[in-house]
């Protein structure tokens, strides 16, 4: 897998930090989140309409309601980990409240000689992914070092000394500080390059440990209209607002516990924010062909988002006789202020194909007995794009580009597939469903997918609505502690489970 550059020149040092695959990737590989009633279901949506997270899905859903309510979706996420890292198990838990599908949606029917029966617009949010997580694993490795990266990244830009200590702030320059990486001469005793201190080939104790915090949230103002109870077309301006914050602690200890091979441990502590605004557009349309089908096509636009990063760094190394415990801070040569970075992000597109049957399809939906849906959805995941908010500077252009080429590289387009139903009886439902997301990774090697089981309950009478969910995704991913351009990359196998419970109150005017 090729590995993006950790540093454009001397020049963006003390400004630019790297952008690598996974950001691009928090923005396009989520499971759907929405209403209880439609995390029951599955997260079909494409045909369905009538309910409030149609307008994140397919807004033409909108075009079902004649009537106005206010919809509230509070939840909680049981996040239970796994990870597996050269041999050694590793798990934990963190739990976190989130929350669904909420809003309002204003239904007006139209006069009688007018084609379109009825129009409605909603204004709802909703946290389409949400990032509150703990990715923890450790195990011996004898084959590569964190410490690596800093080497190549030394030897990549031929840096003389001056360089090493002064302009790769959050990584290579802490590490030259504090001798964990130092430099390495000739048989004539002039420098030739550099070495790392980590005694790779006898082994080290290699500890990850991100504490992930923040949330994708999409706010989306919708229109939809309804053409004589057959046609449905809508749209939805989408502005995504993304909050993402990690805690990260690196460690590699020596394995031999040798006190004369001049290294002992080193310790690397990253504080990293990143905050986003964008805007994007769904549009969707809905078709009855027969009284008991629906069938319904969207399209999500790609989302430009801005990002405003920022990054504080420190490492210690202790390499014993050699230079001591010494510790360096990215504050300690950044005058005391974090690293920042601004640019922009083009998320995926993706398109949903979907059809559903509905019993006893009349006009009257409170006299629904049942429906089965199905939804189908191919996003393409190497289609992110970062680029420079300034497009004169040629240097973050370059950059900018190299990464795109990555994501090309390290990515590939995938298919989704959701199935779920309901059966009403009177004034309570029974709903059902499942989905299975494809890896979004184009090395076969790195194994991912996510399956859901999903089932609820829900209670409808006199205007008033309350929905109770719960969805049980299996995760499987892969976690990197770091990336070489030299060696093949070691990872984590990621799995466990996440369970999201769901509950939706609504209420209608």
């Amino acid at each position: 897998m090729k590995v993006i550059i950790l540093a454009v020149a001397t020049l963006f040092a003390t400004t630019l930090f790297a952008q690598q695959p996974d950001y691009a990737l928090r923005t396009a590989w989520f499971t759907q989140n929405g209403s209880a009633r439609n995390i029951a279901t599955g997260g079909v949506m494409g045909s369905l309409g009538g309910e409030i997270t149609a307008n994140h899905v397919n807004p033409a859903g909108l075009g079902l309601f004649k009537t106005s309510e206010f919809v509230l979706s509070p939840g909680m996420n049981l996040n239970n980990n796994k990870f597996n890292y050269r041999g050694s198990d590793t798990s934990n838990a963190k739990n976190n409240a989130v929350y669904g599908a909420s809003g309002f949606i204003f239904g007006f029917t139209n006069n009688k000689k007018s084609k379109w029966t009825s129009n409605a617009i909603a204004i709802s949010i909703n946290q389409v992914a949400n990032y509150n997580n703990r990715i923890s694993f450790k195990g011996f490795n004898n084959m590569s070092s964190f410490s690596e990266q800093y080497l190549e990244e030394l030897t990549r830009d031929l840096a003389d000394t001056n360089a090493a200590l002064r302009n790769y702030i959050f990584g290579s320059s802490l590490a030259f500080r504090t001798f964990l990486i130092d430099t390495s001469n000739n048989a004539q005793g002039k420098f030739d390059g550099y070495q790392s201190m980590v005694p790779i080939s006898t082994g080290v104790n290699q500890s990850y440990d991100a504490i992930t915090a923040g949330g994708y949230n999409e706010l989306a103002i919708g229109l939809a209209g309804n053409m004589e109870d057959k046609m449905y077309v809508g749209g939805s301006l989408t502005i995504p607002i993304i909050n993402y914050t990690r805690e990260l602690t690196y460690s590699e200890t020596d394995a031999t516990n040798n006190p004369n091979n001049q290294f002992a441990s080193f310790t690397f502590k990253e504080s990293f924010t990143s905050r986003g605004v964008g805007m994007g557009l769904k549009l969707g349309t809905i078709y009855k062909p027969t009284e008991y089908w629906r069938i319904g096509f969207a399209v999500h636009t790609p989302q430009v988002i801005g990002f405003k990063d920022e990054v504080r760094a420190s490492l210690t190394a202790n390499t014993e006789s050699y230079a001591r415990v010494r510790t360096a801070t990215s504050d300690q040569l950044n005058s005391g202020n974090a690293g920042k970075s601004n640019y922009n992000l083009v998320t995926p597109w993706r398109a949903i194909a979907s059809a559903s049957y509905v019993f006893r399809e009349i006009k009257d939906t409170r006299k629904q007995r049942a429906f089965v849906s199905a939804d189908i959805e191919y996003v393409n995941y190497k289609g992110s794009r970062f680029s420079a908010i300034d497009q004169t500077d040629m240097g973050l252009k370059n950059y900018y580009q190299q990464v795109n080429e990555t994501i090309k590289e390290t990515y590939k387009g995938n298919i989704n597939v959701k199935l779920g139903g309901e059966i009403k009886f009177h004034t309570v439902m029974f709903r059902l469903g499942g989905a299975y997301y494809g890896s979004p990774y184009a090395d076969d090697a790195l194994k991912a997918s996510r399956m859901l089981a999903t089932g609820g309950i829900g209670y409808r009478d006199h205007g008033i609505f309350i929905d109770l969910s719960y969805a049980h995704v299996v995760n499987k991913d892969v976690q990197f502690a770091y990336r070489l351009n030299d060696k093949p990359n070691t990872f984590a196998s990621q799995t466990g489970s996440r369970g999201t419970v769901m509950l939706t109150f609504g209420v209608k005017f």
